[in-house]
């Protein structure tokens, strides 16, 4: 199996990030049906659940499935980064401008 790290009493295996390439292989794999997920998951040392995701996502992107597609959900991180980052510009500004209201007087 994979490298385990202690946390709070559970075992749990260290995050490692897989290339879409490798992802796209593993979704492959998945298609053919020569072997259940569970299987391919395990001879390849990976989650069952990871796989189940990556073929389901592989199905969004295609269009064969409802949902937001990878370049959707990208889109959608980057636009609530920015909004994030917005709204504190905003508050500066509304604490610099309650801040220099007070000064003035």
């Amino acid at each position: 199996m994979g490298k385990q790290v202690e946390g709070n009493g559970a075992r749990r295996r260290k995050r490692r990030s897989f290339t879409p390439e490798f992802k796209a292989e593993v979704v492959e794999l998945c298609r053919k049906g020569d072997r259940s997920i569970s299987e391919i998951a395990r001879d390849l040392d990976l989650t069952e659940s990871s796989v189940r995701r990556w073929v389901e996502q592989a199905e969004i992107d295609a269009g064969r499935r409802p949902g937001l597609t990878s370049s959707e959900q990208e889109e959608l991180a980057r636009l609530r980064r920015e909004n994030r980052v917005l709204r504190e510009e905003r508050d500066i500004l509304k604490r610099a401008a309650t801040f220099f209201a007070m000064e003035t007087r």
